[in-house]
């Protein structure tokens, strides 16, 4: 991210002020633009002086004598080079405002820690993510956490849901009913909850299949099951044993096609996505994440090119 400041600089020379009028001295403000402002510089006053003022110069803001042509002159200068300096000063803190703007990397809470959501996990904390795995019996856990070191822990799926700025379901598809029952309220408050479950006949019944297709696709059933969750399904058709062989593939990028609606969502995964080493491909909204399962034409190991290539013909 690349933060640029616009300075402008202004000196208005004007003639002595009277004797009622009080001294004033220029200074620059920058607006916070998490605030909501612009972020555009703007001028304020300041009631005292911030520097000595010659006699002559203080006499003249009494009223007592003129202020001679060489006062003027050495204020005016002393105004130009603390507002320039003020402007330098900013120029040279912008790398560490943009840096303080980034932030931190994203904690990442995973439900579900199979074989796909530890390998997906361990490439998180890899890329410098905090990450919280959970399941139902968490103290299984605490090994495949120990493993991949300080930045990785254990939990249950209430404090992994609470711990995650992000919230990756890596479950057998029929607990997100559970899950959404539970944690709704505060997964719609997630910057990004990453759909990787798949309805699977063989493990979930052919039930919950029928029932996923009936309501359009697994990526518009977890919406209707998370109501109010910011939801991009991706991950689903890589199989865990690819993960790590594939991510930084030197050359042509592997691609991992998502789906979602949710701008600011999409946003976030595409920066999650790449940071572990694969090149995110748009296909489209939750309605095609009916495509983003095993044994569909977007499965399996694709470029980004082949990827958008087949998504054209989807609908």
């Amino acid at each position: 991210m690349e933060v640029f400041f616009l300075i402008r600089f202004s000196l208005v020379v004007r003639g002595p002020p009277s004797a009622d009028e009080p001294y004033f001295v220029p200074v620059i403000q920058v607006d916070d633009d998490d605030s909501g402002s612009s972020g555009r510089v703007s001028r304020g006053r300041r009631r005292r002086p911030v520097y000595p003022e010659p006699a002559g110069a203080q006499a003249n803001i009494r009223g007592e004598s003129p202020m001679t042509k060489q006062h003027a002159a050495d204020r005016d200068r002393r105004d130009f080079l603390r507002l320039a300096g003020s402007g330098l000063a900013l120029v040279a803190l912008a790398p560490r405002m943009a840096a303080a703007q980034a932030g931190a990397p994203l904690k990442i809470g995973m439900i579900g820690a199979g074989r796909e959501g530890s390998a997906l996990g361990a490439l998180f904390v890899k890329a410098g993510h905090p990450m919280m795995f959970s399941s139902r019996n968490p103290e299984r856990l605490k090994d495949l956490a120990a493993g991949l070191g300080p930045l990785a822990q254990a939990g249950t799926v209430e404090q992994a849901v609470a711990f995650g700025d992000v919230v990756a379901l890596v479950v057998p598809y029929p607990a997100i009913e559970e899950i959404g029952k539970a944690h709704a309220s505060a997964l719609a408050t997630k910057v990004l909850v990453l759909d990787v479950s798949n309805p699977i006949a063989r493990r979930d019944g052919e039930d919950i299949v029928k029932r996923v297709n009936d309501a359009g696709g697994a990526g518009l059933m977890t919406a209707k099951l998370v109501p109010g969750a910011r939801i991009v399904r991706a991950f689903n058709a890589i199989g865990s044993g690819q993960l790590a062989t594939l991510a930084h593939r030197a050359g042509n990028p592997v691609g991992v096609p998502i789906a979602g609606d949710d701008a600011k969502a999409i946003a976030t995964a595409e920066a999650l996505i790449r940071g572990i080493g694969f090149e995110p491909v748009l296909v489209g909204g939750l309605a095609m994440g009916k495509h983003l399962v095993p044994g569909t034409p977007l499965g399996g190991v694709h470029t980004p090119a082949e990827l958008r290539q087949i998504a054209a013909t989807l609908r």
